[in-house]
């Protein structure tokens, strides 16, 4: 592709790069153009900068936009469950066991893989792993997830999620009796310091909130309703551990005796957003899959004996 050079007049002047590339770019999105400074996509006078670089005046810009890499993902048919579908958006019930995108450790059988039979026309804002996916899910949580199908939709999705507009809410059902009927949990989340696998509430962490209602209670268990403000990491699992009601069969944050679920019992229920090319606003429900709501009911049941 034909490099794109770019001097900084004195209005851009002190403007962090990734802005001015994304102000002369608006298709690209914000964590794509890091990538490229990182990898010396983007030059300033022909040298290397820090994402966080702000430019002077004068200063040249010169960017090469890598040529995109070809897809290298196996095309599975995988039988999604597609809750909505046009030419710019999908919407996808996933499966609980199902991991989003491909890594070392899963190849195949991935919701990306699935989604590479089912359409090719997918955003490649995310690179070669990632197409399509503008946000994801653990393994063991199930329900509804946006993907962008093509860089337009991409962009527009994301910008809505760093924006908080985004509506995101899950069913989870956990330890303990949670007396008050609601709650807001506002708590900073980043990663561990002796395990980076595992996310907790820690000052350094970023801004994160979950808000709470009670749907009913049990013995020992409560079923809860949770809406994302921010969307961090295990957001849901790491706040509800800290106010010491963790997932029930969560393996990494709940305890070690737990009822054997496979898996955190975690729903993605509804999701709204603002659609890309209408601007209207969309709204999904899914209500969690049956063995979620088996579990339940026989808890629910063994409290009513």
């Amino acid at each position: 592709m034909e490099k794109i050079q770019i001097t900084i007049d004195a209005e851009m002047a002190g403007t962090r790069i990734d802005k001015v590339i994304s102000t002369h770019q608006p298709e690209v999105s914000r964590t794509q153009i890091q990538m490229w400074i990182k990898d010396g996509h983007i030059l300033v006078n022909e040298k290397n900068e820090k994402t966080n670089y702000k430019v002077k005046e004068n200063d040249v810009v010169t960017i090469d936009e890598p040529e995109p890499e070809e897809l290298n993902i196996i095309a599975e048919d995988l039988d999604l469950d597609i809750i909505y579908e046009d030419e710019d958006v999908l919407v996808v019930n996933k499966r609980r066991g199902m991991v989003v995108h491909p890594a070392k450790a899963h190849a195949s059988g991935t919701l990306v893989n699935g989604l590479m039979h089912h359409c090719t026309d997918l955003s490649g804002i995310n690179g070669v792993l990632r197409p399509g996916i503008v946000h994801r899910t653990d393994k063991d949580t199930s329900g509804l997830l946006m993907v962008a199908k093509n860089d337009k939709a991409h962009v527009s999705l994301v910008d809505q999620l760093v924006a908080k507009t985004v509506k995101r809410v899950y069913v989870a059902l956990v330890h303990g009796h949670i007396p008050h009927n609601n709650g807001t949990i506002d708590a900073p989340i980043g990663r561990g310091e002796h395990d980076r696998q595992k996310m907790m509430v820690t000052d350094r962490g970023k801004n994160a909130v979950t808000h709470f209602k009670v749907l009913d209670r049990f013995d020992d268990y409560t079923l809860v309703e949770c809406e994302l403000e921010t969307g961090r990491t295990h957001q849901i699992r790491v706040h509800m551990e800290y106010i010491e009601h963790p997932l029930v069969g969560d393996p990494k944050y709940g305890p070690k005796q737990t009822i054997p679920f496979g898996g955190q019992v975690l729903h993605a229920r509804t999701i709204g957003f603002i659609h890309p090319s209408t601007e209207e606003y969309m709204e999904f429900t899914v209500e969690p899959p049956a063995d979620f709501q088996e579990l339940v009911n026989k808890i629910r049941n063994d409290v009513d004996k």
